[in-house]
Formats: C-alpha cells, structure tokens, sequence
C-alpha cells in the first residue's frame, strides 16, 4: 500500500475517533455521524458535495474533523475564490452553530473571539490546500525549468554537431567530388570515366543531403519547423539519374497527393536503389508507380548482381526507418527476393480522399 493511501486512511480513521468521542446519542445524530465520515472517501471525486454533508454533523455533533478535511479538499481541486469563501462561512456557521445559545448570554468581547476562533478554524484548510497547490505548481515550474534547459543543452550540441558536420565531413565529400571529376576528365578509360563520373554525381547528391541535415540539426527545437527533409515527386528522375544504376520509372502517382506521401515515395526508392547499390552491383533495376484500388504501390525490382558482392556493413536501419514511414500514413512495406535471383521491395499506401 502506497503512502497516500495510507495517509488517506489515517486521516479518514482519525475523523472517525473524533467524531465517536463526540458521542452522538440519539439515531438521527448517529447517523449523521456516520454520513459525514463515509462522505471522506468520495472526497477526492466529489469534494463539494462530500464538504455538504459533513456540515449538518458538525452542526448536531460537533465533529469538526470531517467538515475540515472535507474543506482541505475542496480547496485543492477548486481555485475559485467565492467558492471558496462560501465554503469558509459555511463552516464557520456550523462551528457556531452547537453554541448558539449559549453566545447570547456571554460577553459581546467573548463572542468575537468565538467567532474569530471558528472563522480562524474554517480558513486553516484553505490556506494550508492553497499552500500545498502553490508548492505543486512551482515543481511543476522548476520541471519545466529544466526541461528548457536540456532543450537548450540539446541544441547546443546539435549545433556542435552541425558544425562539425559541416566541417569534416562536407570537406571530404567534395574532395571525392573534385578527384572523382578531374578523373573524369583526364583518363581515356570510357568504364573508368562512367565510375569516375557516378562518383562525382553521387558526392554532389550527398552534398546536397549533407546540407539538408545540416539545416534541419539547426533548425530543431526551433517553433514552426518540420524535422524531415523535403524532397518530392517531381525530385525522382533527378534521383534515378544520379543513381549510377540503369533504372526505369513506369506510372506515376496521381497528381496532388499529399507532401507526407511524397516524401515516404521518395525515401523508399532512394534507399532501394541505395540498397541495390551496395548488395546487387552491376544489376538493373525497375521502379513503377500504380494505383492498385485505394492503395497506392511504389515497386522497386532488381535483377541478380553481375559483379561480386562486396560484404558491407549493414545493420538494416533505413528498411526499420522506411517502415516506420510508411506506419505513420496507414502503410506498409513489403521486400521479397525474386525468382531470377534479384530483389524486390513494395511500398503500399492507402489513398485518402
């Protein structure tokens, strides 16, 4: 059992003793009794109401115990303040109310006392419920305090990132490029131009994605910015030219779809052919594009390889990254070797109207 609980049985229990010692003696006081200490446990549900019934008690009993943790409850939950004072002045009135005839014949200075004793008793649970409100919300402001500060932190590091990004490995990959390109130029080999060629092409691309990257780490955390590169249909034939695979597009997707969707067509062939690239050297590959009912399928299909494999690291991250695309629109992803030896992957994606 948590400490909460606990305390909350502690609390119900110790009204339960103060009201008993009160010794209700008749049955209509009895239970009254009774009602105000059950009305404890639907406190934190319904603390007005339970506030309610705990007055005529304290009233008839004198039990000032339910009336009071009652109050502490209402107090928490509700902030309005003539709720709040109507409350107080309730339980004040019923603080007086077992005494009321006895305070017509006590000094007029008693009496004051009196009733500042009973306002003093009814206010106690307010100021101790706003008191406990207060210190939650100012946890509730250090945690965002700190989050802010970790944000910061995190940006702080991304921008570092960024940097460093920009200034090593941007460096390297366009001095790939300019080799890849003076290769171009001067060797008479025509295989060994093509390769020098799709090497400079690609440095290019990878520039172009580094500078993307390089944005977005800056840009995050910022209001009113999207954490996702923004490439689109119309961006695919450039894509399949700088492949540097002999690659065929059919179909197309129907016009004005949604930029999310571009994007996920985009991301899956590029990391098909990125795919095709790295395990498949030397083979073809087809892409289409067709609606199939109210799906949309983006087919990406290569042939066997016709150079060796080279073994490269993978740890299959884009095709988990590619699924995880296609989830957020409704969609799937598929992959399947063929029966000629090559590898196809299908991304399917519902059509919304």
């Amino acid at each position: 059992m948590n400490r909460a609980l606990l305390a909350n049985a502690g609390v119900i229990a110790a009204a339960a003793v103060e009201t008993a010692l009160n010794q209700p003696d008749d049955p209509l006081m009895i239970a009254l009794a009774v009602l105000a200490v059950a009305a404890l446990f639907v406190r934190g549900r319904w603390p007005v109401a339970a506030f309610l019934v705990t007055l005529p008690a304290l009233a008839a009993v004198g039990a000032v115990l339910p009336p009071v943790v009652a109050l502490y409850s209402v107090a928490l939950r509700h902030s309005n303040r003539y709720l709040l004072t109507g409350c107080g002045l309730l339980a004040t009135g019923g603080y007086l109310f077992p005494g009321a005839d006895i305070l017509l014949d006590v000094p007029g200075t008693d009496v004051v006392l009196v009733v500042i004793y009973a306002a003093m008793v009814a206010a106690a649970p307010i100021f101790f419920a706003r008191l406990v409100r207060a210190l939650a919300e100012v946890r509730q402001a250090r945690e965002h305090e700190r989050e802010l500060d970790a944000q910061a932190v995190l940006a702080r590091e991304r921008n570092q990132l960024a940097r460093e990004m920009h200034d090593v490995v941007s460096h390297q990959v366009s001095l790939i490029a300019v080799q890849a390109g003076a290769l171009s130029v001067s060797t008479t080999d025509p295989n060994a131009k093509t390769a020098a060629e799709n090497v400079r092409k690609l440095s290019v691309d990878t520039l172009d994605e580094l500078r993307h990257m390089v944005n977005l780490l800056r840009a995050s955390g910022t209001a009113g910015n999207e954490l996702t590169p923004q490439p689109k249909l119309s961006d695919v034939d450039r894509l399949l030219s700088g492949s540097g695979i002999e690659t065929t597009l059919t179909g197309a997707a129907p016009e004005g779809i949604d930029s999310a969707y571009q994007r996920t067509i985009y991301r899956t062939i590029q990391e098909a052919l990125t795919n095709v690239r790295k395990h498949a050297p030397g083979s073809t590959a087809a892409v289409d594009i067709a609606q199939d009912g109210s799906d949309l399928t983006v087919t990406i299909t290569n042939t066997a390889p016709t150079r060796p494999t080279l073994a490269l690291p993978s740890a299959r991250h884009g095709l988990v990254g590619l699924q995880e695309r296609a989830a957020l629109l409704g969609g799937s992803i598929t992959t399947a070797p063929t029966f000629e030896g090559g590898f196809r992957l299908q991304l399917r994606l519902p059509l919304t109207s």
